[in-house]
């Protein structure tokens, strides 16, 4: 079960970065100004870098299962790094791609925590059953 919520996470992870290429713009909206300071980036440059990110964790979770501890924990910290601006987005108003309500905006507040544990828990070592050896 935990090799497939991995692929599951994986899969959406690249997918999710793969929209950041194609849709730059609406996720370019939702990049606190403070980001383009600390990273002295510009939003175009996070956006893009931030997709990279996903694909290439995407990838990871799928294509190096024996790292997967590792890749969890970095997924784990991905999710919490990009948080600050899950609540900028909801805080301003900002539309994306899927979140263009309050409503919306909202619930993925929620969403994050989850993902975090979806991570950690995916690639956390499987225990072996007491009847088996």
């Amino acid at each position: 079960m935990r090799t497939a919520a991995r692929w599951m996470l994986g899969l959406g992870l690249a997918a999710m970065g793969v929209l950041h290429f194609v849709q730059t713009r609406g996720f370019r909206l939702v990049v606190p100004d403070w980001a383009t300071r600390v990273t002295r980036l510009d939003r175009d440059a996070i956006v893009i870098a931030s997709g990279a990110a996903e694909i290439a964790l995407g990838a990871a979770l799928i294509a190096l299962p024996r790292e997967q501890r590792r890749i969890g924990w970095a997924t784990a910290a991905f999710f919490v790094a990009v948080f600050p601006g899950n609540i900028h987005q909801w805080r301003t108003g900002r539309s994306a791609p899927g979140l263009d309500t309050d409503a919306r905006r909202f619930a993925r507040l929620f969403l994050q925590p989850v993902l975090v544990g979806w991570a950690l828990w995916a690639t956390s070592p499987q225990r072996r059953s007491q009847g088996r050896r």
